[in-house]
């Protein structure tokens, strides 16, 4: 949620901080500002409500001076609506200081009751108007120091923030800190910039920096400066974004979700690549963790939403193959319901961005209580991999869309990795089963081109057909149950429309009151190969709610006969291991999701009241 740009360097800034914006608009936002010293040295402003586009429109009109020190920010609204007050930048000390602000800021009451009794106005209502005022009174008591005013400042804030600032006593200086909340750096020649997350700078430098837990960051055009809030300096690590400017690009896709779901095959390879060792995983990153791996008792799986639901099918992947328990948290209860996790207990995370911040507080959380933590995640330098003790990155490239489609394969795929992984330490795994699995892990990014290649357009016509529809279930059984979850979420996401995922052997126990003539129900059948007995009694659910009128959509491998006198529609999927078909089964989901939601005219990238990614609490 929101948007950060800051650049300070030879450039008119205007143009970087609107293009830094257009790359994070798929974190989610309601309004949009900029605000850039000139040449003058005077700090000029323009912020609108609505979409980016707004925002470009005023500035076609009359652009702001041009200047060489600029931030910018997309805004998703908290305190106050999205109004053109509310949104950023807010201005402060007789409008010559600028501040943008990712987050919530908990104790801005407090602190605004305070600037009122001093005499101070607002013009928003906002807590980050509050900070900038703050900003500028403690500005003037610095003396015009506004490193050492920004320090003072955020020593008094509670909660979560990304604050930028500048002054036009200051051209040529962007200051910036962070808790809670992400902030990047992008590492110029002759340039710096800073964003919510490297797409914001991404198409002018590859080379970044992520800053930690409560620092702040000074950059002009040749110097960055990283300190904490006590002031004493740290020392940052650069990396190299693995991924360019195209990559983020639609590329004459007609929606970033469209190219996503193209992409998934590749998702997969990549996450795979490199770690495998002959019919062994190995996991490079996990170098030197046998010790752990073999002395934990427990696992503890921590995600949101889709990454949640990666996780219910993983669970079944690390019990069967490492042989340990495995619990499946939402990251927002685990926090709050005083866990029972000890040092034998590991504790996964799964992020897309590494930044949600349920997910990044229950880590936190663990770590605490004396749990060791692994994170599964896509975006190198984020923060949930840093406050973990061992990363496995997904490797699937920038995901633009709000709706996860490639991140959730790489996802999956990433927690079968490590299940062979640790499986293999600790000798839970049969050399037969492992190379197996290896096999089946190889092959998959061809089974999922099989269905891009044959099963997309069918299943894209199907969508169209039932445009009208208002309500959709999906069954599913053993893996097949986190995917009925997934194919219901995708479709609440972006088609706007009721649908709900079950367990198939829930159906007896009250959802099956739900069926009447015509309702959709999407059923992932499990292969018969791998068990006839549950295969069995799938296709007796089918059955079940055939007989009630209910319009079938059947998900089955190639070869099913048994289920084609009970489905009205199969969408075929390749044959593979059972453990193996979540990673097939659902692409066809995401693809019902995204023709239901083109078919409705809705805008499949940026779904209303949705983020990206979820930086608040």
């Amino acid at each position: 949620m929101c948007g950060i740009v800051g650049y300070v360097g030879p450039r008119e800034s205007q143009s970087i901080l609107v293009s830094g914006l257009a790359r994070l608009e798929y974190r989610g936002y309601d309004s949009a500002g900029i605000a850039v010293i000139d040449e003058g040295g005077t700090l000029g402003m323009r912020k609108r409500a609505g979409k980016l586009a707004r925002l470009r429109e005023s500035l076609d009109e009359a652009p702001l001076g041009a200047g060489t020190t600029g931030i910018g920010h997309t805004r998703w609204a908290t305190h106050g609506g999205p109004t053109d007050d509310n949104a950023h930048p807010h201005l402060a000390d007789d409008d010559r200081l600028a501040v943008i602000h990712n987050g919530i800021i908990e104790n801005f009451s407090e602190l605004k009751k305070e600037l009122i009794a001093e005499g101070y106005s607002f013009r928003s209502e906002t807590d980050t108007e509050v900070a900038a005022v703050l900003l500028g009174r403690e500005y003037r008591t610095a003396g015009g120091d506004l490193e050492a005013a920004f320090r003072a400042v955020v020593s008094r804030l509670d909660g979560a923030f990304t604050l930028l600032a500048m002054h036009e006593d200051s051209p040529g200086v962007v200051v910036g800190a962070r808790r809670n909340s992400p902030l990047v750096i992008g590492l110029g020649d002759g340039e710096n910039f800073l964003g919510s997350d490297v797409a914001a700078f991404v198409e002018h430098t590859r080379s970044a920096l992520a800053i930690g837990q409560d620092e702040i960051v000074t950059i002009t055009p040749n110097s960055v400066v990283v300190s904490d809030f006590d002031g004493n300096p740290v020392e940052a690590t650069p990396f190299d974004v693995s991924w360019d400017s195209a990559a983020a690009d639609k590329g004459g896709w007609s929606s970033f979700m469209a190219k996503e779901v193209s992409e998934e095959p590749e998702a997969v390879a990549k996450t795979v690549l490199g770690r495998i060792s002959g019919d062994d995983i190995v996991i490079p990153e996990l170098e030197g963790m046998d010790e752990l791996f073999s002395g934990i008792d427990r696992v503890i799986v921590l995600a949101c939403g889709t990454a949640y639901y990666a996780g219910l099918v993983g669970k079944y992947a690390i019990e069967k193959w490492a042989r340990i328990p495995v619990d499946v948290e939402l990251a927002h209860e685990f926090r709050y319901r005083d866990p029972i996790v000890d040092a034998k207990t590991l504790v996964v995370s799964i992020s897309q961005s590494g930044e949600t911040m349920d997910t990044l507080m229950a880590v936190k959380e663990a770590s605490r209580l004396g749990a060791r933590t692994l994170s599964i995640c896509n975006t190198q330098g984020s923060t949930i991999p840093r406050e973990s003790d061992a990363v496995v990155y997904t490797h699937a490239g920038p995901e633009v869309a709000v709706a996860s489609t490639k991140a959730f394969v790489a996802q999956i795929t990433a927690l079968y990795l490590l299940a062979l992984h640790v499986g293999r330490i600790r000798g839970s795994l049969a050399p037969e089963v492992g190379a197996e699995a290896v096999e089946q892990l190889e092959s998959l990014p061809e089974k999922i081109q099989w269905i891009l290649d044959n099963e997309q357009e069918r299943t894209e016509q199907l969508a169209r057909w039932m445009a009208d529809t208002r309500s959709v279930l999906f069954l599913g059984r053993h893996v097949g149950y986190p995917i009925a979850l997934e194919g219901a979420l995708k479709l609440k996401e972006i088609s706007y429309i009721h649908a709900e995922g079950f367990a198939a052997g829930e159906l007896k126990h009250g959802p099956i009151a739900l069926i009447e003539p015509g309702q959709p129900v999407f059923v992932v059948v499990p292969s018969p190969r791998g068990s006839a007995t549950m295969h069995a009694k799938v296709v007796s659910n089918i059955e079940e709610i055939r007989a009630r009128g209910a319009r079938v959509i059947a998900i089955a491998e190639q070869g099913d006969s048994a289920v084609l006198p009970h489905a009205d529609e199969v969408l075929r999927i390749p044959l593979a291991a059972p453990l193996f078909e979540p990673l097939l089964a659902v692409v066809p989901l995401h693809i019902y999701a995204m023709g239901l939601a083109t078919a409705k005219g809705l805008d499949v990238d940026q779904p209303r009241n949705l983020a990206k990614s979820v930086t608040v609490e």
